[in-house]
């Protein structure tokens, strides 16, 4: 008992190197020498596509007995995938069937005209689904960059979101996707190049983030350009495991040693705000003077510089962090310089008083760390040394405010590192036996009474 329908190939899904949705590597950049070989290779992995075998659509419909009778079902298959969907019951009296219901079947046992007229319509949706989506007529590239242009000039980016997105497109995303129609990327395609990524990369939280801006693009492009569906949307997340144990930040007698090891007094400054104040370093290239108030021992967060413009800070909005005395006195002998100390000049500035090169303090960090003897870290990880030591004093509601923060969430990773001794004395203090229970926890005159012989000689310390 079913009627079928079938359609022309519309709708189009990713192919790989001769369909088995394999890599194609490309070697290049090959040279030598007689006196000595010398080869630079580059590899570089690309998506093969061979043009689409558009799968078809097709259905059928057919009966099944509920505890209220008889309902009719259409199931079929489009580009998406295979959907069920129920028509309505049969209608068990005579003449025209009401709303919402449907003929019985014909003694043959084929579906009546009415059944078989709303199969056709779905039918032809998914079909006129299918053929917009072939249209489309726009590569990747198109819609990433596209993205990206919305992104800098409607949705106003930061001048470091726009270059980490824009060299996340261009590293990891164009050379795999960037000439395909974006109605030919399938969620099976994404998983596939996905896979085959983190064999190369190991770096699974890097790839959910890949995949993120993967669904980003794909959602401008379905609202822009009409695409049927967004193939990221379907994609199995990656569990990613966060270890908070394998957090590792400088303790403060290794901080001291880097500001030691500092080429100048000024970048042991740096070192030394970045570590107990916990500024990043674009907001500690964009102090001013100005922002450090000695009188009430704070600094105050204004400005971040990034990529050569002065912008406000990651969480887009300013926070005042307490000023350590260790922080105060190394600001207090650093302002008594000769030049640029007005409240308008920056507190780390270069030789002309301009913003220093964050690039070449990096490097400069880096060759300290070598010169103290210290493990390598980050020059970001200076300002998890001031988060993972705040939270062993402050609230974690004031170690957010401090590090600013937007979810309470982000400040939660430096919990792990927070010392128990405290709390391990309070509850200490919570199982102390009151004098009269000497320490059995028993009311001696009433519960006493409560036992029988043999329990209470189990519990008589004085026998």
């Amino acid at each position: 008992m079913a009627i079928r329908g079938h359609s022309q190939r519309f709708a189009s899904e990713a192919a790989f190197e001769a369909g088995s949705g394999r890599f194609r590597q490309v070697r290049s950049g090959h040279s030598g020498t007689k006196s000595g070989t010398s080869f630079r290779s580059e590899r570089r992995r690309t998506f093969a596509c061979v043009p689409p075998k558009v799968p078809s659509v097709s259905g059928h419909v057919f009966l099944r007995e509920g505890a209220r009778g008889a309902v009719w079902y259409a199931k079929w298959r489009d580009a998406t995938g295979q959907h069920q969907k129920a028509l309505g019951a049969v209608w068990p009296g005579r003449g025209p069937p009401p709303a919402g219901f449907f003929r019985a079947p014909r003694p043959n046992g084929d579906p009546p005209p009415d059944v078989g007229a709303e199969l056709a319509a779905i039918l032809t949706d998914a079909r006129r689904g299918a053929l917009d989506a072939v249209r489309t007529g726009v590569t990747f590239a198109d819609a990433a960059e596209d993205w990206l242009l919305h992104g800098e000039r409607e949705r106003d980016w930061k001048r470091s979101t726009l270059v980490d997105y824009r060299s996340a497109v261009r590293a990891h995303l164009l050379p795999a996707f960037g000439s395909m129609p974006v109605e030919r990327v399938t969620t099976r395609a994404i998983e596939a190049w996905r896979s085959h990524w983190l064999i190369e990369h190991r770096a699974p939280r890097q790839a959910g983030k890949l995949v993120a801006l993967l669904h980003a693009i794909f959602e401008r492009a379905r609202r822009t350009y009409g695409l049927s569906e967004n193939p990221a949307a379907q994609v199995e997340r990656l569990k990613v495991r966060y270890d908070p144990s394998a957090y590792d930040f400088y303790s403060p007698e290794e901080i001291w040693a880097l500001v030691r090891a500092a080429a100048t007094d000024e970048d042991g400054a740096i070192y030394l705000v970045a570590a107990f104040a916990g500024l990043r370093r674009g907001e500690l290239l964009a102090l001013w003077w100005r922002d450090v108030d000695f009188e009430r021992r704070s600094i105050r967060v204004q400005r971040n510089y990034s990529h050569g413009r002065v912008v406000t800070p990651k969480s887009g909005k300013g926070r005042a962090v307490p000023m350590a005395p260790e922080v105060g006195q190394t600001l207090a002998r650093l302002s008594q310089r000769s030049t640029f100390n007005g409240s308008e000049d920056l507190v780390f500035p270069g030789e002309a008083g301009e913003h220093l090169d964050g690039s070449a303090l990096r490097r400069r960090f880096k060759t300290a760390v070598k010169r103290a003897g210290l493990r390598e870290l980050r020059f970001h990880d200076l300002r998890h040394t001031f988060g993972s030591l705040a939270i062993d004093r402050a609230s974690i509601v004031q170690v957010q405010a401090w590090m600013g923060h937007a979810a309470v969430s982000t400040t939660m990773r430096y919990l792990h590192h927070k010392s128990h001794l405290d709390e391990a004395e309070l509850l200490g203090q919570a199982f102390q036996a009151a004098p009269a229970d000497r320490g059995d926890g028993l009311d001696r005159k009433g519960a006493r009474s409560m036992l029988t012989p043999a329990v209470t000689a189990e519990f008589d310390y004085d026998a």
